[in-house]
């Protein structure tokens, strides 16, 4: 029974790994874990075309990683959850501390 549970939790998140192993997506991640945006904007932010933004965001969304919301004629994807957004807030710190201690500076 342990290992039919072991097993299955590694094939629910293998998935999710994947996802978060592309470059694009991380990209993606970091840009939502800011605030909600749209295609648009996250196309504008990353660089990529609107339509490699729409491809990623259907894997992000598959895997649970982001979700969508209709605001007016746009869809809004943001985190799914604490549970994403708090190791994304600590990647950002180990990619880039000072701008991580500035932005903590401008919360307190």
């Amino acid at each position: 029974l342990e290992f039919r549970r072991v097993l299955f939790r590694s094939w629910r998140v293998a998935p999710i790994l994947r996802a978060l192993a592309d470059e694009n997506r991380l990209s993606i991640l970091f840009g939502v874990a800011e605030e909600g945006r749209s295609v648009t904007e996250l196309a504008a932010l990353t660089g990529m075309a609107p339509s490699l933004v729409s491809h990623h965001l259907k894997t992000l969304r598959e895997t649970g990683l982001v979700t969508m919301h209709a605001s007016g004629r746009k869809n809004i994807y943001t985190l799914c959850c604490d549970a994403v957004a708090e190791p994304i807030a600590a990647l950002s710190v180990l990619v880039d501390p000072v701008d991580a201690a500035e932005q903590e500076g401008l919360r307190t």
